[in-house]
This record gives structure tokens, C-alpha cells and sequence, in this order.
């Protein structure tokens, strides 16, 4: 019975110090699972411009849709008129890259984009989801296009 007794402590002993490693042990949250909140297709449902002491609701624009999409390594957006390319309102536009996320942090570097003097720059945002909603602010700078501003956008989660 003594011998019974010791071989149990023993294993709860032995038990308890594999819970604790499991428990203190366990890997860090990994991006993949910030990548996947981000996964999928995001409708623009508002946006702001700002410039140095000016702020221009840039969206929504009356007959536009503006999409943003992202799987675990690129991004791409997509924004066209709502009449099919038919009247004077007819737009198109499109990017597409390459983005890293760490937490908020969330950075694009361009690389495909029909107004080509944005390709291949990178730019700098915070990201904030909250349920279906996903929030996007930061700092758009090219130098040689004079652009330097602050954009704030919101999307909605598309369901697929």
C-alpha cells in the first residue's frame, strides 16, 4: 500500500508539472491567426482625406463601389462606377501588393497599381477590427507626387 501510495504521487506530481509546462509552454499567438481575421473581402463604406489642417470625405462617391480583398500575404482593391463603364461617370482603379501585419501594425508595399506613380512604395497604417467592421488609418506619402496625408477608412466585411 506504501509503494501504491508513493507511485500516485509520483504521477500527480509528474502530471502537474506536464499541465504547467503545457501551460506555460504554449507557442504565442502567431500572425496566422491575425492574418485569417483579416482574410477575405472588405466593402468601403466610408473615407476620409486629410491634409494638413483640411479633412475631405473622399467615399462614398454616388455610383461607386470600392472592394478591398486579403489572403495571408497580398491585398488588392478594386473601385469602379456603378453604370458598367457607360456614362460620364465610367472609373476603374486597382491595386495590388504585398502587406505585413504584426498586431495593429499593418504595412502595404504597392506593387501593381493603375496610377502607376504609386507602384512600388510602401505605406504605414493601423488596423482595428471590430466584428464586421474593419478600420484602416494611416499616413499616404510619395514624395514625388506630392502626396502627404492622412487617410482614415472603413469597411465592412462582405459575407461570402
Amino acid at each position: 500500500m506504501k509503494h501504491f501510495i508513493t507511485i500516485m504521487k509520483y504521477s500527480l506530481a509528474v502530471a502537474l508539472l506536464c499541465s504547467a509546462l503545457l501551460f506555460y509552454c504554449k507557442p504565442p499567438a502567431t500572425k496566422i491567426n491575425e492574418h485569417k481575421a483579416l482574410d477575405g473581402t472588405w466593402q468601403l463604406v466610408s473615407a476620409l482625406s486629410i491634409t494638413k489642417q483640411d479633412t475631405v470625405v473622399t467615399f462614398p462617391v454616388k455610383n461607386q463601389q470600392v472592394i478591398k480583398m486579403f489572403n495571408q500575404s497580398h491585398f488588392a482593391f478594386f473601385k469602379h462606377d456603378l453604370s458598367g463603364g457607360k456614362d460620364s461617370t465610367a472609373v476603374f482603379g486597382a491595386g495590388s501588393g504585398s502587406y505585413t501585419l504584426d498586431g495593429e501594425n499593418y504595412s502595404e508595399h504597392l506593387e501593381y497599381c493603375n496610377a502607376r506613380g504609386w507602384e512600388n512604395n510602401d505605406f504605414h497604417f493601423t488596423l482595428t477590427i471590430n466584428s464586421d467592421t474593419l478600420i484602416q488609418r494611416g499616413v499616404e506619402k510619395i514624395d514625388s507626387l506630392g502626396v502627404d496625408r492622412v487617410i482614415e477608412e472603413k469597411y465592412r466585411r462582405v459575407e461570402n
